[in-house]
């Protein structure tokens, strides 16, 4: 364990000094995949759901460094993310992957007070998302899925430490109980009895009527997306740190233990634990990233030693295996980690370096450490 333990840190250290290097050419962007001449990180607009996660890689390389190069970049991306809110119809859901891990983590570190009401903003648009007949916070807008009105997805429960913050922030107890009403939403309507979930659930936005699973980034309505369940076991780890509700404590080790059982030898999963064997070639490196930061936080939540031990155990499992299999610290790509795939039922980006993989990486690279997670 301990051998294990040391080559993680040396991990972690290439990976701080491989941002410090991507950041001379990427600088003030919004990358999401690395499918670019030379490996390079693309650019996506400041509203594109993942453009808080390359602020994140650079706060989380400040952290170490005191580098006041990245600081400037920062600040940059944060102010290029504020303008988001003038056009205001192209955000949805997913503020909290937008704002956690840039304007929130600025404001914690820097009691900067223009993030403060920046990070504020992004949690009242979020909390206005909240349909109280279903009990559910709306994902998307119909300009990203059509007639999704009435659709919830496992994803969310990622964004809602950004109401947990606004309600403790704010003194106003309405943040955290729509984080709430969503979390128990999502433990009735979305956990199934095998400790799985979906990726998408319908209800009637009218009524809130529960009507079942749809199509998402899964093979199927009823299939085990395996970055689903890496949201589903991390989102119910926070749930469980921010309210001590018991029951999402039981639903992220119940969804944990399964997920660390379904996984092939090398500890990382296919795009979906459900994939048909000739598509078993596609992979989802970040999934495991995720669900590794996912195990390492309720290792550290449990009040149980034994619990404690051996959830950071199965986080060490699957980070020794990304590290020694998927990571890349070399230049030939500015990714991180290899094998990544958004969707491969749209044939989108299947086997690549994808943005949020190499932030959950590090994150749970820096948890072993001892430093806190954004999320």
């Amino acid at each position: 364990m301990n051998e294990k333990k040391h080559e993680l840190e040396i991990a972690y250290d290439k990976a701080i000094n491989k941002i410090e290097r991507n950041s001379a050419r990427i600088q003030t962007s919004f990358p999401h995949v690395a499918i670019g001449l030379h490996g390079q990180y693309n650019n996506e607009k400041p509203y594109f759901w993942t453009s808080g996660f390359w602020t994140g890689l650079l706060n989380l390389a400040y952290r170490e460094t005191n580098n006041e190069k990245l600081t400037v970049l920062i600040q940059e991306n944060e102010d290029n993310l504020n303008l988001c809110f003038n056009e205001f119809i192209h955000l949805h859901h997913d503020v909290g992957f937008m704002f956690i891990p840039s304007t929130l983590y600025t404001y914690l570190t820097t009691n900067n007070e223009e993030s403060r009401v920046r990070t504020l903003k992004a949690a009242s648009l979020l909390a206005s998302r909240y349909n109280p007949n279903g009990k559910f916070i709306r994902a998307w807008n119909e300009e990203v899925r059509e007639n999704s009105k009435g659709l919830a997805i496992i994803d969310c429960m990622m964004n809602l430490p950004l109401l947990y913050w606004a309600s403790k922030e704010s003194t106003d107890p309405r943040f955290r109980h729509i984080a709430v009403n969503h979390t128990n939403t999502v433990l009735t309507s979305f956990l199934r009895e095998d400790g799985t979930v979906p990726h998408i659930i319908e209800f009637d936005a009218e009524t809130g009527e529960t009507l079942g699973p749809i199509q998402g980034q899964g093979r199927g309505p009823d299939s085990r997306w395996s970055r689903g369940q890496s949201w589903a076991l991390y989102g119910f780890a926070i749930g469980y740190r921010e309210t001590g509700n018991d029951a999402y404590l039981e639903a992220a080790m119940y969804i944990a233990d399964t997920y660390y059982a379904l996984l092939p030898e090398n500890k990382i999963p296919y795009w979906d634990f459900d994939s048909d064997e000739k598509d078993q070639w596609v992979t989802d490196s970040s999934s495991a990233a995720i669900a590794a930061s996912g195990m390492l936080e309720l290792s550290l939540i449990s009040q149980d030693r034994a619990v404690s031990s051996r959830y950071k155990e199965m986080g060490i499992d699957i980070l020794t295996h990304l590290t020694e299999e998927y990571a890349d610290f070399s230049d030939t790509t500015e990714g991180i980690l290899l094998g990544g795939t958004v969707s491969y039922p749209n044939r989108k980006h299947v086997n690549v370096p994808i943005i949020y993989g190499d932030f959950y990486y590090i994150e749970a690279l820096g948890k072993l450490k001892g430093l806190k997670g954004f999320f």
